[in-house]
């Protein structure tokens, strides 16, 4: 898992998965709602999705890291 953030004045303003399996099906809407509950919550401390654990462990892990990188 891969993911891009974009900061504007400090705060997180968008997130893009660059890789990943996330193309269809149910890792497709695991990301919709992690990258909503990102960009609510300004962090990368935000809760799993039911029924895709290893979605959103390497979501959250990549974003932490993409935040760090960016200085957020």
């Amino acid at each position: 898992m891969q993911v891009r953030v974009t900061l504007a004045r400090g705060r997180l303003t968008a997130i893009a998965v660059l890789k990943g399996e996330h193309r269809e099906g149910p890792s497709a809407d695991a990301l919709a709602r992690l990258t909503k509950r990102a960009l609510a919550a300004q962090n990368a401390k935000i809760d799993a999705v039911s029924g895709a654990t290893y979605t959103s462990e390497g979501y959250r892990s990549s974003l932490q890291s993409a935040l760090d990188r960016a200085g957020g």
